[in-house]
């Protein structure tokens, strides 16, 4: 093979490459229909408007975003920011997000060792972290709330007063008192601040800031009382 022969294919492999590099960053976007980031892919932004977003393990994007769709991720996936309207977020274990986690109408589930570094809210919709870390608040206004075994939240724990909004309407039924879980070794380093009725069950094993508008009722088993 001559070397202008070796030259072109040498140019040729090296374009492939940068092709393929600038790919794997691109915007995934659609408005109707959902969307799957697979094991090990890298994107930009990912948004959708009617649809859900699934991402596999390994993987990485930037903000993530639908208006009506669940958003799902499998396991050490990173993340800029996550959030959808009317749906809800469950993130596999060891995620990374470097901003917050929120939705209006859905639950946030957030699973072993992950970090937000961000907010986690929800207006209608529970949340459940289970040893994760999250640097910012954790905030719902009609939801239960686990600070499940080994989290650590650095900012507060609130429970917002239900208003009146003809464009967010908010009730999770008639005399539905949220449950807010601090389970065992959890930490919650920031005030805990109730503006409506609770229930509230702190283990003997976690340590919380100062608690406003709701007494603590203390447990040493594993799980919270039932009722």
């Amino acid at each position: 093979m001559s070397k202008f022969s070796k030259l072109s294919v040498g140019l040729s492999v090296l374009l492939l490459a940068g092709t393929g590099t600038a790919f794997a960053q691109q915007d995934v976007s659609k408005v109707n229909g959902s969307i799957n980031v697979g094991t090990g892919e890298a994107r930009a932004d990912v948004s959708t408007v009617n649809g859900s977003i699934t991402l596999g393990d390994k993987s990485k994007a930037a903000d993530i975003s639908t208006v009506n769709g669940d958003i799902e991720t499998g396991s050490n996936v990173s993340s800029k920011d996550i959030s959808t309207v009317n749906g809800s977020i469950k993130l596999g274990g060891a995620a990374r997000v470097s901003s917050d986690v929120t939705t209006v109408n859905g639950s946030i589930f957030i699973a072993d060792h992950s970090v937000v570094s961000g907010d986690v809210a929800t207006v209608n919709g529970g949340i459940g972290l289970v040893r994760t870390e999250v640097d910012g608040d954790v905030a719902t206004v009609n939801g239960d709330v686990t600070v499940g075994i080994g989290s650590h939240v650095k900012g507060k724990l609130i429970v917002k007063k239900p208003t009146n909004n003809s464009v967010l309407p908010i009730s999770i039924g008639p005399n539905r008192i949220p449950r807010i879980i601090v389970g065992p070794n959890a930490v919650i380093e920031g005030e805990l601040r109730f503006e409506r009725e609770v229930k509230l069950y702190v283990h003997s094993s976690a340590k919380v800031g100062n608690i406003v508008g709701a007494k603590a009722i203390s447990f040493s088993t594993p799980s919270a009382p039932a009722n």
